[in-house]
C-alpha cells in the first residue's frame, strides 16, 4: 500500500463533529463518525483510517484513501479481524475471544484493527516509524468517545414557539 498524502495533512471524510466532541462531546448518530478519524491522522506516522462494519463496509476513511482501496481496506479488516479471532479460538479453545487488537506489521509500515463498539472496527496503516504505543493510546480514546457518541440520544428540537 501506498501514500503520498502526508500524515500532517490527511483528513477524514466523513462529517465532522460539533466542537468538542472527540474529547467528551457527543454529536447524534447520524450527523456522521468521521470526526472519530481526525485525531488519529494527526499523529505523526499515521497515514490513513477507516472505521469498518463487521461485514466489511466502510463507514468513515481518510481523505487520502481513495473510495476502492477504502473499500478493501474494510473488507479486509472485518477478514483480518476474524482471522485473528481464529487463531486466538485455534490456540486457547475459547469460543469468541474477545480481542484488543491486531497488528500486521510489513516493511511499509503497520496496520492496527481494534474492536470500535457492536459490528464496528476501528483501522489504521502507519509508517515504520510511528510510535505504535501512542497510536494505539490514541485508538482507544477515539473508540471511547464514538461509544459515548453513539450511547447518547438524539437531541430533539424544542417545538417552535408561539
Amino acid at each position: 500500500m501506498s501514500s503520498t498524502s502526508s500524515p500532517s495533512t490527511a483528513t477524514a471524510t466523513a462529517t465532522p463533529a460539533p466542537a468538542g466532541a472527540p474529547t467528551g462531546g457527543a454529536p447524534a448518530a447520524a450527523e456522521g463518525i468521521g470526526w472519530v478519524l481526525s485525531p488519529l491522522l494527526e499523529l505523526p506516522g499515521v497515514v490513513h483510517a477507516v472505521i469498518a462494519t463487521g461485514d466489511g463496509l466502510v463507514e468513515a476513511a481518510s481523505a487520502g484513501l481513495g473510495r476502492a482501496s477504502a473499500e478493501r481496506v474494510a473488507a479486509m479488516t472485518a477478514t483480518v479481524h476474524a482471522a485473528a479471532r481464529a487463531f486466538t479460538t485455534a490456540f486457547t479453545d475459547t469460543e469468541q475471544p474477545r480481542l484488543a487488537q491486531t497488528v500486521v506489521e510489513s516493511e511499509l509500515g503497520f496496520a492496527v484493527v481494534v474492536p470500535a463498539g457492536e459490528n464496528t472496527s476501528l483501522a489504521v496503516f502507519t509508517t515504520p516509524e510511528a510510535q505504535l504505543g501512542n497510536v494505539a493510546y490514541q485508538m482507544q480514546v477515539q473508540v471511547a468517545a464514538l461509544g459515548r457518541a453513539l450511547a447518547s440520544p438524539a437531541r430533539r428540537q424544542d417545538a417552535p414557539r408561539s
